[in-house]
């Protein structure tokens, strides 16, 4: 079954809790305790040892494992009462608000963080006083992760109207949400039923969000793993170079690609690998003057013949 992002962040700090009381525990026995499979296990620990106590990158969980057992080096450090300084306790206070008012949130959700929050003003005292005199306001990305996290949670449908760069148009679809994760930039992995595929989604792309009524049910699949990247082309795919001009150099973030060096005139020459360079044709034509297709030259006569079939098209209707 999918997981996410709240109910990981429920799974990773009962795991603090549950790895002090064992430790020495193997690998096996705890995915097996937490439901989970061991490389989402090994996954999660990957991330602990970057969580502390402090925000200052000290007091950090000291957690490692050799693939069979689960060693936690200083879990009496931890256990230790928290102290926060006033820029840490003003730095909780604001997100805690900031969150709370987030769109899709699941009520127990927003009544649980309300009280951890009242709990932290009152600890806080007169060093969390500057807190109320913040405010921090998402941005659209934030909004769309909450009902896509709600979405997921309560197993429903969503309506999407969905960017696309590379084709430049808008485009509305219902999706299954399958799960969360950000590699760079934040993503939903789903099931998409306008093209009955697993398609992939980047939450600052999303014009507009709706939750549906109707269940998802996304047919059992394999998740994949993305730890070398959310696009991973192999060393055999063939290699293809584009320059791109200014208003070309988002090529260079939205395609994986070995290289891309700077040109004066401040375009990009972009090297990339893709095991279907006929599938980059379009890519040209939506570039038009502002790139071109370097190399391999039998690719670049290809893409300027649609070209010219294109403009030919275009002059028959004038």
């Amino acid at each position: 079954m999918a997981t996410n992002a709240i109910d990981q962040t429920r799974r990773m700090l009962s795991l603090v809790t549950y790895l002090r009381e064992r430790p020495g525990a193997h690998v096996q026995d705890v995915a097996r305790a937490f439901g989970i499979t061991e490389d989402e296990l090994i996954s999660d620990l990957d991330v602990l040892p970057m969580c502390g106590t402090s925000f200052r990158g000290g007091d950090l969980l000291d957690i490692d494992t050799d693939g069979d057992r689960i060693w936690w080096h200083n879990p009496d450090d931890v256990a230790e009462p928290l102290r926060l300084a006033a820029d840490e306790a003003t730095a909780l206070l604001v997100a805690a608000r900031a969150v709370a008012t987030l769109p899709g949130l699941r009520e127990s959700d927003r009544l649980a963080l309300v009280r951890a929050t009242a709990k932290l003003e009152t600890a806080a005292g007169e060093s969390g006083a500057a807190s109320s005199r913040l405010s921090v306001t998402f941005e659209a990305e934030g909004g769309v992760f909450a009902d896509v996290d709600r979405a997921i949670s309560e197993r429903r449908r969503l309506w999407l109207r969905y960017y696309s760069p590379a084709r430049d148009e808008l485009t509305e679809r219902e999706v299954d949400p399958i799960r969360l994760f950000a590699v760079g930039h934040t993503y939903m992995e789903g099931w998409c039923r306008l093209s009955e595929a697993r398609r992939t989604f980047r939450l600052d792309r999303v014009a507009e969000i709706r939750l549906l009524d109707a269940p998802a049910a996304p047919p059992e699949l394999e998740l994949r793993d993305l730890s070398e990247g959310l696009v991973q082309p192999a060393a055999e795919d063939p290699e293809v170079v584009i320059e791109v001009g200014t208003g070309g150099r988002w090529v260079a973030e939205y395609y994986p690609h070995d290289s891309a060096e700077e040109l004066p005139d401040g375009g990009l020459r972009i090297t990339l690998r893709t095991p279907d360079p006929a599938s980059l044709r379009r890519l040209a034509l939506r570039l038009g003057g502002e790139g071109r297709i370097v190399t391999p030259p039998e690719l670049a006569d290809s893409a300027r013949s649609a070209a010219r079939e294109a403009l030919a098209a275009y002059d028959d209707t004038v």
